[in-house]
């Protein structure tokens, strides 16, 4: 998979909400390692070249990889966010993919400078949670690793359940062997066929108060957990995706023309039926910072004081969209839409 990122309808953790102020270079980093983690999936570790710590990260958080030039893409840290000295990323090599995961696997070699964004963290711990729930399937066990090394470093109250095919094609093995040994972690194989493996229904029927629930992985998994996690109270769960779901998109084709305001300037902009809010904006000579431009990865975060927003992003739950929107996707339903850039 490409990218697992975006997240979250119903986070009440501390999510990253500070919108781009402008240009931020990206790290130029050396890729220090790639090691073998699973059939199809290798593991990138990227550290300074001088040896200076690095911008320090919450679990959950995600990377943008520069692979080649206008090839971006999302990936989850699996490291320890304690540990300064490096990134760990894991990337499963799949041919559905957009082709960032197969680029990652046959172009990038031990040694190579390769430019990673600043983490930016929208799959935080929610603060209030007594006990945390990990549903991982396949390749998003990725942000898991980095999540139980801060939950067992506060001797949290958590398990993990990851869903894979087979012992193969299960990531992080190693790492996971003594909290499965000890009870926390439960992996699950079932062969390619869903109903062979962990009953999702009957694990998430009866959720214990206090207990907040964090997934991700494919589509079919996160589609199969969003159901079975359907009576959980409000802001107990928490999920990040891969790539916006597939089917949540609004036809083009019944878009609205709208207007804009600079609330700094005044400066009003009209947005066509067939334009984003970044497209106008860069046209008017505003620095914007985007990455996904799908409404998944939230770079382009922006709050807004007037108008109602048509959020169209996978990452804002209710609270912060009474406050931010993601100009890369969202329109307005009212004019202008007050942004306060």
């Amino acid at each position: 998979m490409d990218a697992p990122t975006l997240t979250d309808s119903t986070q009440s953790g501390a999510i990253d909400t500070t919108p781009s102020a402008g240009p931020k270079a990206p790290l130029s980093l050396r890729l220090n390692a790639v090691t073998y983690e699973a059939e199809d999936i290798l593991g990138f570790e990227f550290v300074h070249p001088a040896g200076a710590p690095l911008p320090a990260y919450t679990a959950g958080a995600h990377v943008d990889v520069q692979i080649a030039d206008g090839l971006i893409r999302q990936y989850s840290l699996a490291g320890d966010p304690a540990d300064r000295g490096r990134y760990l990323i894991a990337v499963l090599n799949d041919p559905a993919s957009r082709g960032g995961s197969r680029a990652m696997h046959e172009t990038l070699r031990p040694g190579q400078l390769v430019k990673v964004s600043e983490p930016r963290n929208l799959f935080p711990l929610a603060a209030d949670a007594e006990r945390h729930m990990l549903l991982a399937g396949g390749i998003g066990v990725t942000p898991m690793m980095a999540i139980i090394e801060e939950l067992e470093r506060r001797s949290a109250d958590w398990e993990l359940h990851y869903c894979t095919r087979a012992p193969e094609k299960t990531a992080f093995a190693s790492r996971l062997a003594p909290h499965v040994a000890a009870g926390r972690a439960h992996i699950h194989h079932d062969g390619g066929d869903p109903a062979k493996g962990l009953d999702i229904k009957g694990l998430l029927k009866s959720p214990a108060p206090g207990t907040h629930l964090y997934y991700c992985g494919p589509t079919g998994f996160m589609t199969a957990v969003a159901e079975a996690a359907a009576a959980w109270p409000d802001g107990t769960v928490h999920f990040e995706y891969f790539a916006a779901p597939a089917g949540d998109k609004p036809d083009a084709g019944d878009n609205q023309a709208f207007q804009i305001q600079i609330r700094r300037t005044g400066e009003i902009l009209e947005v066509p039926a067939d334009k984003t809010i970044v497209d106008v904006l860069r046209n008017a000579g505003h620095y914007i910072d985007t990455s996904c431009e799908d409404g998944f990865c939230g770079t382009c975060l922006t709050p807004f004081s007037g108008g109602e927003p048509d959020h169209r992003d996978t990452v804002l739950d209710d609270a912060d969209r009474k406050r931010y929107v993601l100009i890369c996707c969202s329109r307005a339903k009212t004019s202008p839409l007050i942004l306060d850039l």
